[in-house]
């Protein structure tokens, strides 16, 4: 299985890449090619042709959740391949929206993309087995304490309506290797450990080696997390008595987050960046 990060917050100094507040993961599993999200913008198609990933030869793509740094590259990407469907968890369409100090700012996808393209998306629910040894897994553990902990995302229910967002529209996709399950969650709204302990209890009898993506637990405040420190330990911690060994992880978790991963999980934590290629046998 290898997985080449096409989009990132960050990427190395000159390696002619360009980064944004984003992710895009090309992932090759058993003779197939999968995409994972597609960047807020469509430039993870130039990082593309950089890298030699060919993103015609992609036989399905997937939407972890709907907001647009996932989902506004999805305009490229429909004009370099023209076959492959698109899985989304049902409610990936809906109204959401971010609490900025001035007030709500949507953060969805755009209704040009799903109007658009409507013959592209499949929509689907519950657990749903997508090839051999790859599944689309929705979150079913909602544990509190490992909830995640940011409070400005918002879904609008009505004219004026705004509640909670409850990230029912979020997904993981879980592709099995032969040390374990790797689970991509792109952004791990509901807590990464309350994810890995859903996708435990739907695929019985497996282990989860590894998580790869963000943690959303960057804020721009000034300590830089939207949680505590003893939050992010606690993380830390609970992910390795699930027994995960490898935390790939950049985009929405903040370098003061990683720090602390990193110091409490030890060398099996590592930043994710633009252009950087995962192998997992």
């Amino acid at each position: 299985m290898n997985v080449t990060v096409l989009m990132e917050n960050t990427a190395r100094t000159g390696c002619g890449l360009t980064p944004e507040h984003g992710l895009s993961l090309y992932i090759e599993h058993r003779g197939r090619v999968l995409l994972l999200d597609a960047g807020s913008s469509g430039k993870f198609v130039d990082n593309a042709r950089s890298l030699g990933a060919d993103l015609s030869a992609v036989e399905a793509a997937v939407l972890s959740h709907g907001h647009y740094d996932h989902s506004d590259g999805l305009r490229r990407f429909f004009q370099v391949n023209k076959r492959a469907p698109v899985y989304v968890r049902r409610g990936a369409s809906g109204a959401y929206f971010a609490m900025d100090p001035e007030g709500p700012r949507y953060i969805g996808v755009h209704r040009e993309i799903w109007e658009g393209f409507p013959s592209r998306f499949v929509e689907i629910e519950g657990l749903y087995p997508l090839s051999e040894g790859v599944w689309l897994v929705p979150e079913t553990v909602h544990d509190s304490a490992f909830a995640g902990q940011a409070a400005d995302l918002l879904f609008k229910r009505g004219q004026d309506d705004f509640v909670p967002d409850d990230y029912r529209h979020e997904q993981s996709l879980v592709l099995e290797g032969e040390k374990g399950l790797v689970v991509f969650n792109s952004c791990s709204h509901g807590g990464i450990v309350n994810i890995v302990q859903g996708v435990l209890a739907q695929l019985p009898g497996k282990r989860v080696f590894a998580v790869v993506g963000g943690l959303h637990m960057f804020s721009r405040g000034k300590s830089g997390m939207n949680c505590t420190p003893e939050y992010v330990i606690q993380v830390a911690d609970a992910l390795k008595e699930l027994g995960v060994e490898e935390i790939h992880t950049g985009h929405c978790t903040g370098e003061t987050a990683l720090a602390l991963l990193q110091k409490r999980f030890g060398p099996g934590c590592r930043a994710l960046s633009t252009g950087q290629v995962l192998c997992f046998s």
